[in-house]
């Protein structure tokens, strides 16, 4: 069975992505367009946000082309602007923006198994942690299902150590599988599952930006160049291609990527690779997108040409005899790809041009497995146009209600069944259940990999007669419900354990030799639940003993305490508390992800937490910390002993801060705090005036912020990719390097994704460095941690990734940033 990802042709706004679709009169229309066109665009990056959603939306909506993007990745390395979910759990946030974004702009979604380990310099880097054939074997893979005509770059292959190492590697693997997809003997076991295939032409979407500036732009040779102006105007939406292109942007909201629309011409480039060159300017040029492309299809063609042409947009339904028509056609053409896409599209409209609503719907979030749940069918005709239920079928278990009744016009048809959930699996991303590697996820099932999610089990299958064609309608079951501010609320449905064990915190950290009290929290998903629960911990940890545990109500969660005792040495290892229910025991937690932008995610997961025994001393105690883009950096200095009071802007007054012991500012807070510019002087003075201040990372680019420190300080974008990356220290008499902890060079083993980033290149030399580091043949750089004295104070700004480190539980980073909150309260005479 082939997996494809369901073509949605109209532009919906409507973010809550589970509420079934309803479109207009107008958008049915745009839906038919589609189904008369038969080309196929793909976009090809490597991140989530790298693609150009004004193109993508110009060739699926003014074109009508069927049109993909693919990223190679799903954005795990980034950051999170909006929470506290970062690596895998912001991979799954990222994933869900794409189809946000594509849902808005009207494209599909593809990726492939590459795990986005962090920020890489060039192509060389990026392929020590991928796995280059498997990445190419994806690449190929996505285009043979896909079929693209045009394959469009977003970055070019010939500029390597220009931008991201993973944006020109995309491009470099574009070209390289655009020559090897019409080779059977590539990749050739994807062949049970799908055909060879060759794209006609290869662009790439280049801009002034890769010129180097808009003047050189100007004055370089197009010849090879095709330009699209893609400013369109759509009266069906009451949008301009661009308005559209914003919306669709606006849905990276963990990168902070809002966007205003704009309105008017915006003109593309696309360099012209591999492929002949159209005159026309039309990137389609010689490409058969009619319906005379497929065997059997000019018949197919010349009623639903006339369809278009005459449809009533006072009344779609006065299109269906022909549209039946047509659906049978289609599905006897022999070619199978054009005959799946376009049986779905059609059927689409059908019940679109019907005014059919189809809903099966569940009153619960969850269920788990062999359960017995309620279901609500719902089926209205809102149309003249003569519709009977025949039957509804339910997927997996094969159960089928024989109706035979008509749907008169307006009238609701409602009927409740009982439904088990058999041996289903438990809900999870598909690509986070085999341990992968830092650089790829493990997907061994050839059809899953490049989906976009896991594809949905339970379904129900409305078999309609419409006229006198019986079509199957199939929708995926869902949990719906009221809310008293929002109204209708549509969820996803899914599998989940009889109970979720799990400790809160990822990391858990002993700042001594002192026992904690550790929550353990039980979700019963199941009445009744009764069980013992207990906490394993690495050889050497001590655990009081495990605790019967009885739960009354599904849903409901109790947590239980128990006292873990660390050794009195430096140790790290896992904890791993587990459930034994009736014999089995129960070792995983459900995660539940939940913005409003994207669908409620369900993930199901090995329940393990990270312990921590350090070696570590501080001075001072009570911390304000001070929000940026986003960080688990105030939980992190809690579990050590820390008292951190997070201060807003509104706070940030002399009164106030002249109760700390320490003020650090979160990540990029100069770059998303407005009021900040404001609060400054105050801080500065808080400074001046004894207090120690710790300033982290904030972007370079377009950064402005007049007096980031007491003393010069430009940013830069100097960044050390490699975790493992020789430190030099510059200063061994440094106060921050010696108290209250001695820093070695072993406190910088461990460490996760990077060294830092944003380092300042140019300083006033009241700024002393204290360490270097540099990634492999370049040039140090000595601005990653810098120490001003002003006044009685101290000023500390770093580029270091704390916010990756502690909560990955790195023993040597929180003894550094113990430090860093520590200068000027030492009071033997060391060098600061």
């Amino acid at each position: 069975m082939r997996f494809f990802i369901a073509l949605l042709c109209c532009v919906t706004l409507q973010l809550q992505a589970q509420k079934p679709k309803k479109p207009s009169s107008s958008e049915i229309y745009e839906q038919l367009k589609g189904l008369n066109f038969l080309g196929t665009a793909l976009y090809f990056a490597a991140h989530p946000d790298d693609e150009n959603t004004a193109m993508i939306s110009y060739l699926a909506n003014d074109v009508h082309a069927r049109t993909g993007y693919l990223a190679l990745t799903r954005g795990d390395g980034g950051q999170n602007l909006i929470g506290p979910e970062i690596r895998e759990l912001l991979g799954v946030i990222r994933t869900q923006e794409l189809l946000a974004a594509r849902r808005t702009d009207g494209g599909e979604q593809r990726f492939t198994r590459a795990n986005d380990f962090g920020y890489s310099k060039n192509p060389e880097e990026t392929l020590e942690f991928w796995e280059q054939d498997q990445v190419l074997s994806d690449v190929v893979w996505a285009i043979r299902n896909f079929k693209p005509d045009v394959i469009i770059n977003r970055f070019d292959h010939r500029s390597p150590g220009t931008t991201h190492g993973h944006h020109t590697t995309s491009a470099m693997l574009s070209v390289e599988a655009f020559d090897l997809v019409n080779d059977p003997s590539v990749f050739p076991t994807q062949l049970k599952y799908t055909e060879i295939w060759q794209p006609q032409r290869l662009f790439f979407n280049t801009s002034w930006w890769f010129y180097g500036s808009q003047e050189k732009f100007k004055e370089a040779d197009k010849s090879n160049l095709v330009s699209v102006d893609v400013g369109s105007y759509y009266p069906a939406y009451g949008l301009s291609n661009t308005e559209i292109s914003a919306l669709s942007r606006s849905q990276h909201k963990s990168q902070g990527f809002g966007n205003t629309g704009s309105r008017g011409e915006q003109v593309e480039y696309l360099e012209l690779l591999k492929g002949d060159y159209p005159q026309s300017g039309n990137i389609f040029e010689g490409i058969d997108t009619s319906w005379n492309r497929v065997e059997g299809g000019a018949a197919i063609g010349k009623i639903l040409y006339e369809v278009e042409e005459n449809y009533d947009f006072n009344n779609p339904s006065a299109s269906l005899p022909e549209l039946l028509k047509a659906y049978t056609l289609i599905k006897n053409l022999k070619d199978a790809h054009w005959r799946d896409l376009k049986t779905k599209q059609i059927t689409s409209i059908i019940k679109a041009c019907s005014g059919l609503y189809l809903e099966a719907a569940t009153g619960q979030q969850a269920a788990i497995v062999n359960e017995t749940i309620n279901l609500t069918f719902e089926a209205i005709n809102r149309s003249h146009f003569p519709v009977e239920i025949e039957s509804i079928e339910l997927v997996p278990s094969g159960k089928k209600i024989v109706i035979s009744q008509d749907l008169a016009f307006n009238s609701d048809y409602k009927e409740q069944v009982q439904f088990n959930t058999g041996g289903a699996d438990l809900t999870t991303a598909y690509w986070l259940t085999e341990q992968g590697s830092a650089g790829m996820y493990k997907v061994t099932d050839q059809e899953l990999i490049g989906l976009p999610e896991t594809p949905k089990v339970f379904k129900a299958i409305f078999n309609l007669k419409i006229g006198a064609i019986s079509i199957p309608f199939i929708t995926n079951l869902v949990y719906k419900y009221t809310d008293r501010v929002e109204g209708e609320v549509y969820e996803p449905f899914e599998i989940v354990p009889e109970a979720s064990v799990a400790v809160k915190d990822p990391v858990i950290i002993f700042a001594n030799a002192e026992p904690k009290t550790i929550l353990t929290d039980v979700t019963a998903y199941t009445s009744n639940l009764s069980g013992t629960v207990s906490l394993n911990v690495p050889v050497g940890w001590k655990v009081s003993e495990p605790q019967k545990v009885n739960i009354a109500q599904k849903g409901e969660t109790k947590s239980i305490a128990f006292t873990v005792t660390p050794p009195k040495d430096a140790s790290e290892g896992l904890l791993e508390p587990q459930f034994v229910l009736n014999g089995k025991t129960l070792t995983d937690k459900v995660v539940r992800i939940d913005y409003d932008h994207i669908p409620l995610q369900t993930l199901t997961l090995p329940s393990t937490n990270k312990l921590v025994r350090l070696d570590i001393d501080k001075k001072g105690n009570y911390i304000g910390y001070i929000a940026g883009a986003g960080d688990v950096i105030p939980e992190s200095l809690r579990q050590i002993g820390y008292q951190v009071a997070e201060v807003s802007p509104e706070e940030i007054t002399a009164k106030n801060l002249e109760n700390f012991d320490a003020v650090v500012m979160g990540i990029r807070a100069y770059n998303v705090v407005d009021e900040l510019k404001y609060k400054q002087p105050i801080l500065l003075d808080y400074v001046k005036n004894g207090g120690t201040m710790v300033v982290q990372y904030n972007t370079a680019r377009g950064f402005s912020f007049p007096n980031l420190g007491p003393y010069p300080l430009h940013l830069s974008s100097d960044r050390v990719t490699d975790e493992f990356a020789e430190v030099t220290v510059l200063d061994p008499t440094a106060e921050v390097l010696n108290y209250p902890n001695k820093i070695t060079n072993t406190d910088f083993e461990g460490w996760v994704q990077e060294r830092g980033l944003y380092f300042p290149d140019e300083y006033d030399s009241a700024y002393k460095p204290i360490i270097s580091i540099h990634d492999k043949d370049e040039a140090a750089s000595d601005g990653s941690l810098l120490i001003a004295k002003y006044g009685e104070g101290r000023y500390i700004y770093t580029g270091l990734s704390f916010f990756r480190e502690l909560p990955a539980g790195v023993s040597g980073a929180y003894r550094l940033f113990a430090n860093m909150l520590s200068v000027g309260k030492n009071d033997q005479k060391i060098k600061q």
